[in-house]
């Protein structure tokens, strides 16, 4: 043992070498005995003669040097950065996705999920794709040819809801309100009236406008009509509070890349007993195979019966690592001790507009603490405000979608990114963005 580590260090009886001569000679590569060389030679001969390799066709491209991406702030309305513990949870060894070690982290993955929305659904799982195929999976699975899908439309995500549902189903409505704004319960009471739906589809969290829609009450209305709630949550989960079982949220889906500190490429999904009910009851196969969750349910959850899991695709074991440490992460700091920092970043950023003369779009009590948008004053060059804050602070952001393009900027302080101190630079950025315009001091906001 060494005198001071306790170590062993591995020993030479043959000698009295000193501890680091032996450590040398242990770790020395063996030459292989002679038989297994002479093994190696007549491979090599037979590769020799039988193998024939074809030139390639195509000149390689040009040398683009090792991958050196920018030290960006990302505090657009997502991607945010990722937790540094989620990076380094991406370059750990891989183990195979039918592995038992990876089912395991699966399952834990599950439960912090489920702990995450607040809900016990048996069929809570990440998809293997970003948020688009978690919603694009709800609505395939939910949806069969004929059914009346209503969609709540008050921005950009609203009308990818119909979109989107249109590939399914020939009978999607809407009910519309101003984008910004969030619907009554007595509005969506008179469409439910007026259209009797299946599905009903709304968002919680409206990412191109940051305004957060009350879900209370929607349900009992949802089973009165023997309709279904989808809820979007790409933009409020584990930043806001959501409890999925309490407002008897039938069907969920939401994207890791945003509040939860995970890069884009696993998604959250969750449907409670009465969608898979309805996906039991299907009369003809789901339109979409990679997203059928008929099959992925008999690889993502055991049955009980101790049969095997079944293939179906293999799974992004990295991005699985990610997302099980973003999870753990929130689980660490709590999820009421999340929504409590989200909600205080929030209210600090509004307060810095207010100083800087800029006022937000979406009124106070409808609006998102993950993500602002932010009305672009008269005269002011929105998008070189944006570039401005790229080139001189390396600062991501972005403009309006839609209807709301050139019209808001979109901030987001989510998961990693939800800080005091993001905040302070981000208003720094903004007051040198304005004086390079000679828009600056602006009239202070009310």
């Amino acid at each position: 043992p060494h005198a001071k580590s306790g170590c062993v260090w591995p020993s030479d009886p043959s000698t009295k070498r000193a501890p680091k001569m032996a450590l040398r000679s242990a770790f020395r590569p063996r030459v292989p005995a002679a038989p297994v060389l002479q093994h190696v030679r007549a491979f090599s001969n037979v590769s020799d003669t039988l193998i024939n390799i074809p030139k390639a066709k195509l000149a390689p491209p040009p040398d683009f040097g090792q991958l050196n991406p920018p030290p960006r702030l990302m505090l657009g309305p997502g991607p945010s950065n990722a937790w540094p513990r989620v990076y380094t949870a991406m370059a750990t060894p891989m183990v195979g996705h039918m592995d038992a070690h990876f089912i395991k982290l699966m399952e834990e993955a599950k439960d912090m999920l489920r702990y995450t929305w607040q809900t016990s659904n048996m069929f809570t799982i990440p998809v293997s794709g970003t948020g688009s195929a978690a919603w694009e999976a709800a609505h395939a699975n939910l949806t069969e040819y004929g059914d009346v899908t209503l969609c709540a439309v008050n921005g950009y995500f609203g009308e990818r809801a119909v979109d989107m549902s249109s590939r399914y189903t020939n009978n999607v409505v809407r009910i519309d309100r101003p984008w910004g704004e969030v619907f009554s319960l007595a509005e969506i009471r008179e469409a439910f009236a007026k259209y009797k739906p299946q599905i009903f589809w709304i968002a919680h969290a409206e990412t191109s406008t940051g305004a957060c829609q009350p879900l209370e009450g929607i349900a009992a209305l949802c089973k009165e009509y023997d309709c279904l709630l989808m809820a979007d949550t790409v933009t409020s989960i584990g930043g806001v509070p959501l409890f999925i079982d309490d407002w008897g949220v039938d069907a969920a889906y939401a994207g890791g890349q945003k509040a939860l500190g995970i890069p884009p490429g696993m998604a959250p999904l969750t449907f409670g007993e009465r969608a898979l009910e309805k996906m039991r009851r299907r009369k003809e196969p789901v339109k979409n195979w990679y997203l059928d969750m008929n099959m992925i349910i008999k690889y993502m959850v055991a049955d009980g019966s101790g049969a095997p899991r079944s293939y179906h695709h293999t799974a992004p074991v990295s991005m699985l690592y990610a997302f099980r440490e973003g999870l753990k992460i929130l689980n660490e700091e709590g999820l009421e001790n999340s929504w409590k920092r989200h909600r205080e970043t929030g209210e600090f950023f509004w307060e810095g507009l207010k100083e800087l003369g800029l006022e937000p779009h979406v009124a106070h009590e409808n609006r998102l603490p993950t993500l602002t948008t932010v009305k672009i004053p008269e005269g002011v060059d929105g998008k070189a405000v944006v570039k401005h804050c790229l080139d001189h602070y390396n600062i991501e952001i972005a403009g309006g979608l839609g209807a709301l393009a050139g019209v808001v900027w979109r901030i987001g302080f989510m998961g990693y990114n939800s800080k005091k101190e993001n905040v302070l630079l981000l208003c720094a950025a903004f007051k040198s963005a304005l004086k390079a315009q000679g828009k600056y001091p602006l009239p202070r906001a009310k």
